[in-house]
């Protein structure tokens, strides 16, 4: 039988959503493949809606006012009002953050900038506010998704965090000389807890991790969800034959990188460089 994945209706519209389609379907005594032909769409699409894997259309809040009709068309108001809410994550991270949040492993590549999941607020504040179109309201919006983000590392059982930075992250300014020397002494912290682990790769020369940075995801099933940055805005794939050839590719990084106690000092060292 699968595992049914906890949701946090309060995180986001689509966990909401999706625990409301999983509560009344139940209710009703519905498949999930019933409701999926009333909308029309796979068993896997309803599956992904109501684990708050994939954000609904309005087509599918339409289908379950039409399935549970008692609750006099909940779905089609609810969605149509949450259009206008703020959007803390571009859609295609939302999903990945949704996979992040239950992985029982995550592994992250950076060249360019410390993980979210490692990112002091200022430092994260500097980063966000460089997006073109943005308002202060959506930079901070999106601030205090990227630190909620973070209670993963906080769990009473937090995943197995492995990370690898190229070494210019640590001396590529972002905001100030302070932030990056507060951001330096968090990472630098963080490295040292017996679940995380940062590893550096020497800025010297060329590495196949240059082309882009990517986070993956390990489930308890053990298969991976991969997240690949891009100039759009980034893409999640759950294709096991990319997901291999990308944890290949941070195998291969991992070989290039120092060692954590060296890449320790190595941040220690940049920190106190930065030290306004």
């Amino acid at each position: 039988m699968p595992r049914v994945r906890t949701l946090t209706p309060g995180a986001s519209p689509t966990h909401f959503f999706g625990s409301e389609v999983r509560r009344a379907r139940e209710a009703a005594g519905m498949p999930q493949a019933e409701l999926g032909a009333l909308v029309p769409c796979d068993k896997s699409v309803v599956s992904r809606i109501e684990a708050g894997l994939t954000q609904p259309d309005e087509s599918f809040a339409r289908a379950c006012d039409a399935a549970f009709v008692h609750l006099d068309g909940f779905f089609t108001r609810f969605w149509r009002d949450c259009q206008t809410w703020g959007v803390a994550f571009p859609p295609a991270f939302a999903e990945f953050a949704a996979y992040e949040a239950q992985a029982l492993a995550l592994r992250w590549f950076e060249h360019s900038l410390v993980p979210g999941l490692l990112q002091t607020e200022d430092y994260a504040r500097a980063v966000l506010e460089r997006h073109p179109n943005v308002t202060d309201d959506q930079v901070a919006e999106r601030v205090v998704a990227r630190l909620a983000r973070q209670a993963v590392l906080d769990r009473d059982d937090p995943p197995r965090f492995h990370v690898l930075l190229d070494e210019n992250v640590l001396h590529r300014e972002i905001g100030s000389a302070k932030i990056m020397h507060d951001q330096l002494d968090h990472l630098t912290a963080m490295a040292k807890r017996p679940n995380v682990t940062v590893q550096v790769i020497s800025r010297i020369g060329a590495h196949v991790g240059l082309s882009g940075a990517f986070g993956i995801a390990e489930m308890a099933d053990r298969h991976s969800v991969i997240y690949l940055e891009n100039a759009a805005d980034g893409q999640t794939v759950e294709d096991p034959s990319i997901a291999a050839e990308v944890e290949l590719r941070f195998d291969v990084l991992r070989v290039e990188a120092f060692r954590g106690t060296e890449s320790v000092t190595m941040m220690e060292k940049a920190a106190a460089e930065w030290e306004p």
